[in-house]
């Protein structure tokens, strides 16, 4: 009875070694200050300061910000699925320029966008060509809208994904089920809200709380390459929060905010299985 559990045991051991004991690590740091190699106790005094402090509200309430791109994404997403499920001429095409910006590496598109987004840069040039310089801004240095640009290239990061995973599930329905709501009549709106997305509920509350997670862990690539949290902490997230305090020092710091986001992420990863598990039963 015990061999299979034999069998798996240098598994089980190697992701422990990856990942619960820097996981225990972490929880452990969080209640110290100095150097590993000198730790000293302050119980919660690292999570009461984090609270406490300006930077860290500003980016927790930026990353809260950035959730509002998620359900953009999503109806963006869906919107091109749906449109792409009538067998378009040249779908695949589409579908492969869509996904692209997805497989990007994360550096290139955060630089090519600082060109783009820049005072004067690309846009704010053609802007100004087409005789609309009243529309140029300074997105990138502007405290308002620098959160906004990086909100912007997350949409257009992550929505290729959102179309695959959608025209995926539309491409699995039966087919009977539209043909019998177009024999009753239904016309083209009626038959996608109706009849189609329905049916696709689970994976789009699914896909919400991956986007969800990805919005709140994934995007310190694109907010350092584009705008270095700045100007001042403005576009600062809780992730680059975490990598300025140990560029600063303050191990123990930046242990309690990554326990902190830990904390908001798990919650979602269980939302998730949760969801996944209702998708299955479905």
């Amino acid at each position: 009875m015990l061999w299979p559990y034999l069998y798996v045991l240098p598994a089980i051991a190697a992701m422990g070694f990856a990942f619960a004991f820097p996981l225990v690590q972490v929880v452990r740091d969080s209640f110290y200050v100095g150097n590993f190699a000198a730790p000293i106790w302050v119980g919660l005094d690292n999570y009461s300061g984090v609270i406490s402090d300006p930077e860290f509200r500003q980016s927790l309430l930026n990353n809260l910000k950035l959730l509002l791109t998620v359900p953009i994404m999503l109806g963006l997403g869906l919107a091109i699925a749906l449109v792409l499920n009538d067998r378009i001429r040249g779908m695949r095409q589409y579908q492969a320029v869509v996904f692209l910006p997805y497989v990007l590496p994360a550096t290139a598109i955060g630089i090519a966008f600082s060109f783009l987004l820049q005072e004067n840069g690309v846009l704010n040039t053609a802007l100004r060509n087409l005789h609309l310089g009243a529309l140029a801004q300074d997105w990138l240095g502007s405290s308002h809208l620098a959160i906004v640009s990086v909100g912007g290239l997350v949409i257009w990061q992550q929505l290729g994904f959102g179309v695959v995973v959608f025209t995926a599930a539309l491409l699995s329905l039966p087919p009977e089920t539209a043909e019998a709501a177009r024999i009753d009549g239904a016309n083209w709106w009626q038959l996608q809200l109706r009849v189609l997305v329905p049916q696709i509920r689970p994976i789009i509350e699914l896909l919400t709380v991956i986007q969800v997670v990805t919005v709140l862990t994934w995007v310190f690539n694109y907010v350092y390459v584009l705008t270095s949290g700045g100007p001042g902490y403005a576009s600062s997230v809780m992730e680059l929060y975490i990598w300025r305090s140990f560029s600063n020092g303050a191990d123990g710091t930046a242990a309690a905010v990554a326990v902190m986001l830990l904390g908001m992420a798990s919650v979602l990863i269980a939302l998730s299985l949760w969801v996944r598990r209702r998708a299955v039963a479905a």
